[in-house]
């Protein structure tokens, strides 16, 4: 086993995340890399300083170019606001180390396209942060999809929905000001990516994005609260994709429905440790949606659990993403999703954005 530092630009909510991911993927997965947490950023010394002492680093500091090259520092994780992905990005893969980075990649798809360009050229390991595909529920739906368990896929339906700004009282924050901050820069990702997983390149659209609630206490919203979209897969397949930060009820409504010639499959992240899969043999009176709880015999459920049903969250995604991550950068090779991959969830996301404008379908290839 050889151990590896790790830098984490970002202390808050996905910086912890991440943290706590990297101190615990060693002993969850035997990895043959051990991290080693050398070095947290934050936006003031103070902040640096207490994330330090929470999370167990080496060392802080507030200045993220320090963090880059720092050569105890051997890879980076970028979990800090969308406006300093691309020149962290850039300058850690000229210092020529490995990067993870949150979604979504860049602000658009100018600073997504120079990432990728960044990472390909240095030829350094590259993984864009899409967590929830990563449950073993949605990988055994992948495998079912793959294996023609369902037949020939004939539709998708995919959303990303909470609630966290349904009240239309709640107070403007950052989260309602700015299109990275929006819906559709947010949340919509998250779906997206599913679909492209699942169903592979999404050929052109047709989308709706919209602004609920205009007004808040403390100010104007100048970001969308959710969005439709009509796709049309690059196999044919006609789907949709529904994003929004006011689904009344909603806590963690990622949820999608693929069906298929001889079956259909269920998931929702309300119930993340469960599938739900539909086959279209005997009698008719017989069928209709079988629950499957997620167990040892399901994609990356056994580090964690023996027993089945018992179930994994949302930190055991971030672990499974750590997992790959290190894998990549011990074998030299790439693992999915990459940095181009999150690109490629921007560009629908540029796409859906100017089909709103238009009130008109849309390439995908064209942005």
């Amino acid at each position: 086993m050889a151990d590896i530092g790790i830098g984490i630009v970002g202390g808050g909510y996905m910086g912890k995340a991440h943290a706590v991911a990297m101190a615990a993927v060693g002993a969850v997965f035997n990895t043959a890399l051990r991290p080693r947490l050398e070095m947290v950023c934050a936006s003031s010394a103070a902040s640096a300083e207490r994330y330090r002492a929470a999370f167990g680093f080496a060392r802080a500091t507030e200045d993220w170019r320090v963090l880059v090259c720092d050569p105890k520092v051997e890879a980076v994780v970028i979990a800090a606001p969308q406006a300093l992905h691309r020149d962290v990005a850039e300058a850690a893969f000229a210092a020529g180390k490995p990067v993870f980075c949150e979604k979504p990649l860049g602000t658009d798809v100018d600073d997504s396209r120079a990432m990728v360009a960044a990472a390909e050229a240095a030829g350094a390991i590259n993984m864009t942060g899409f967590n929830y595909i990563r449950t073993p529920a949605s990988q055994f739906a992948r495998q079912l999809i793959e294996c023609g368990e369902i037949g020939e896929i004939i539709g998708f339906r995919g959303e990303h929905t909470e609630d966290f700004l349904a009240d239309p009282d709640a107070p403007a924050t950052w989260r309602t000001s700015g299109l990275p901050n929006g819906t559709m820069g947010d949340l919509a990702p998250h779906p997206v990516n599913c679909a492209l997983r699942l169903m592979g390149p999404i050929q052109s659209l047709l989308a709706e994005v919209e602004t609920v609630y205009h007004d808040r206490p403390g100010g104007k919203v100048t970001n969308d609260d959710h969005a439709h979209m009509l796709c049309r897969f690059e196999s044919g397949v006609l789907g949709s994709i529904y994003a929004s930060r006011v689904a009344t009820g909603r806590k963690m409504g990622y949820a999608y429905e693929v069906t298929g010639s001889k079956g259909a499959i269920r998931f929702d992240g309300e119930d993340q440790n469960a599938i739900h899969l539909y086959k279209m043999s005997g009698p008719e009176a017989q069928r209709g949606f079988t629950k499957i709880l997620t167990g040892p015999a399901h994609p990356d459920y056994e580090p964690f659990c023996q027993g089945p049903g018992h179930g994994t969250g949302y930190q055991d995604q971030i672990i499974i993403e750590a997992r790959d991550f290190l894998q990549a950068i011990e074998t030299g090779q790439n693992i999915w999703p990459t940095f181009r991959d999150g690109m490629a969830v921007n560009q629908v996301i540029a796409a859906a954005h100017a089909s709103s404008d238009a009130k008109a379908w849309r390439n995908v290839n064209d942005f």
